[in-house]
């Protein structure tokens, strides 16, 4: 057995272990990998809080996406709804205009339906003032005779003149 290759490799390996362990190298293995597996930790939270972040950041992002999407829709409706309105109260006001036009061109028409029908009767009102006074003067005579013509035609034109 002292002459087996596994018998003084397991000897050296106790000795080494030995040696080691009195010269504080596991401690210090120990405090190594200690630190290491702290930095790993460490390393680990870094990461979760940035991913954490990054996913606040993307949901907040992703809310004022839709927040703007929302505006946008409603700054669209606003102004399809000011077009409607304009455009209704623009038809409104053409139809006011053409309301208004209409009166006055048929006011107009009125007038001058009614201005042509007193020229008419005043027209024909002489016409028979001057018929009647030429008749009478032929068919009457004497100053009673121009005195009743005269009291006849201004009735007769006092009446075709209202």
């Amino acid at each position: 057995m002292l002459l087996e290759a596994e018998f003084w490799v397991a000897v050296a390996f106790v000795i080494f272990m030995g040696i080691a362990w009195k010269a504080g190298a596991f401690s210090t293995m120990t405090k190594g990998l200690d630190g290491r597996a702290n930095r790993v930790r460490h390393e680990l939270d870094e990461a979760k809080r940035l991913r954490e972040e990054a996913a606040a950041v993307l949901a907040d992002y992703k809310r004022r996406r839709a927040e703007a999407e929302k505006e946008a829709e409603s700054i669209v409706a606003g102004a399809r709804e000011e077009a409607a309105r304009a455009a209704e109260e623009g038809h409104r006001k053409l139809d006011d205009f053409l309301a208004r036009r209409t009166k006055a061109a048929e006011t107009k028409i009125a007038q001058a339906e009614a201005q042509a029908e007193a020229q008419v009767r005043a027209a024909a009102a002489e016409a028979a003032v001057k018929v009647s006074e030429t008749i009478l003067r032929e068919r009457m005579q004497g100053e009673a005779a121009q005195g009743l013509i005269r009291a006849s035609l201004g009735e007769v034109r006092t009446r075709m003149r209202s």
